[in-house]
């Protein structure tokens, strides 16, 4: 699997980091915050999109426990 850093945020006083993961033609996304990490791998084959994804969640500053629900009503769009 490769991992794509797509940005950082300000986030509980520390740093989030926001990535892209690529994997057998199929994208998914992962956030790292204080040795805490999630992520959801196998979103969609679409790069675009998923860059969509990682570029909001930078922009709303998501955390690992809330990836999850962010990406659910993601899906839901």
């Amino acid at each position: 699997m490769r991992k794509l850093l797509m940005g950082e945020a300000p986030c509980l006083a520390s740093r989030a980091r926001y990535y892209l993961l690529e994997e057998a033609g199929s994208y998914g996304v992962q956030v790292e915050l204080k040795g805490e990490e999630a992520s959801v791998p196998d979103l969609s084959p679409s790069r675009r999109r998923v860059e969509a994804l990682a570029a909001a969640l930078v922009r709303g500053a998501v955390t690992p426990v809330g990836l999850r629900d962010v990406v659910d009503d993601w899906l839901l769009e």
